[in-house]
């Protein structure tokens, strides 16, 4: 429809309003009819002829009062983000680095050297007690003095405990002292089992010190182990081993207990089997074996620190 109720479409197709007392003309047979217009009379055409079509139309619901705006709904969780890969650095700028990288060039070079030194200790270490422990070969009868030597004493591998034989012996170390009373007399003490004092201060403690359990055993190994069947030294070990038995005995002994000073001391080993159980029908003789070293003179160097000959007497 090309007019309106007040006014009259024009040229331009604004809506041009009649001058005051002019009747509105319809612009139906002097406009021209645009396809826009020809569209809107066919689809009000249409409606005309169908009523039902026109009476069903759902009304258009009025706007609600301006500034009373309705209910917002409360915002629910939010979800959780979800881990995405590393973000990439910016183009041009390099990545950072993490471990040795990270540090300056100076603590570079010193964890590397650092790293080297105790890579090679480690293989030199395990080739060593590899050497040990292995049966005898070329190597260990050529350079078994420095497998020794690198060995003893700190990293000793003792296998008796292991079959096929498992140590089955009590082995006790004593000693006896000739004593140089106040008087310039000489005498001679009986046994000491010094095994059974260690015992002693073991049984019943909840945590009994190494040199308690293993410090004598283990001296006493060393010197059957570094000396021939009638009590020669096998080289400087056996010199060491010596000394190191005779000041460890000298720790044990009390000169005021003993009323004099010690002189010489004399070492011997009582090897008794285990008894079988009640129950097994295995014989064993326990009648104790014995193994006797040559008297030892006790030297100043062998006593304890700030002990002196006269101060013992």
């Amino acid at each position: 429809m090309d007019s309106y109720g007040d006014g009259t479409v024009g040229d331009d197709g604004r809506l041009k309003r009649p001058e005051r007392g002019e009747a509105p003309e319809r612009a139906a047979d002097t406009a021209p009819r645009t396809d826009a217009s020809a569209e809107t009379d066919a689809s009000a055409g249409a409606e005309a002829d169908d009523p039902q079509a026109a009476g069903d139309a759902p009304p258009v619901p009025e706007p609600g009062p301006v500034g009373e705006p309705g209910p917002v709904p409360e915002p629910g969780p939010l979800p959780a983000p979800v881990p995405g890969p590393d973000p990439e650095p910016a183009p041009g700028r390099p990545r950072p680095q993490t471990g040795i990288a990270a540090l300056s060039m100076p603590y570079q070079v010193v964890a590397a050297v650092a790293l080297a030194v105790v890579g090679v200790f480690a293989c030199v270490h395990l080739a060593m007690v590899f050497l040990h422990v292995a049966p005898s070969n070329t190597l260990t009868k050529r350079h078994g003095e420095a497998v020794d030597d690198w060995v003893y004493p700190e990293f000793e591998q003792n296998w008796k405990l292991f079959a096929p034989n498992p140590l089955q012996q009590n082995i006790s170390v004593e000693v006896r002292a000739e004593i140089a009373g106040a008087d310039g007399g000489r005498r001679t003490t009986g046994w000491i089992d010094l095994s059974a004092q260690d015992t002693a201060r073991i049984r019943g403690s909840l945590l009994p010190s190494h040199t308690e359990q293993n410090e004598l055993r283990r001296a006493w190994d060393f010197y059957l182990n570094s000396h021939t069947d009638d009590h020669r030294p096998n080289g400087l070990r056996g010199e060491l081993s010596e000394r190191y038995m005779r000041r460890i005995v000298m720790l044990r002994l009390d000169p005021e207990k003993l009323g004099g000073s010690v002189e010489k001391i004399q070492l011997r080993s009582a090897t008794r089997a285990v008894p079988p159980p009640a129950w097994s029908t295995e014989k064993a003789d326990t009648e104790p074996a014995f193994r006797t070293c040559p008297w030892w003179r006790i030297t100043a160097a062998d006593r304890p620190a700030g002990a002196t000959v006269e101060a013992a007497r």
